[in-house]
């Protein structure tokens, strides 16, 4: 049964290490430059009321989806930490 648990531990390792990883940070660059382009809408169209609020909602979108990414890694860690994996 020990060697079951080695396997399912290491298993575990590298799909966190191979995929959830570099999915979050995927995701977060992704969410970040959302962010930054409705920034830079906002700023292109400063004398547009309808291009500003583009460019606003673009911005909440980016910032909430860096929350959401930031949120599945501190879930990721506290499930990892309460099963005493090594992720």
């Amino acid at each position: 049964m020990i060697a079951y648990a080695a396997t399912a531990d290491q298993f575990i390792d590298v799909v966190t290490d191979k995929i959830i990883d570099p999915l979050i940070i995927l995701l977060s660059a992704v969410a970040l430059l959302y962010f930054l382009w409705g920034l830079l809408e906002m700023i292109i169209n400063a004398d547009n009321e309808t291009g500003r609020e583009t460019g606003r909602r673009h911005m909440l979108y980016g910032v909430i989806g860096l929350a959401v990414m930031l949120s599945a890694y501190g879930i990721m860690n506290v499930i990892c930490d309460t099963l005493s994996l090594s992720c």
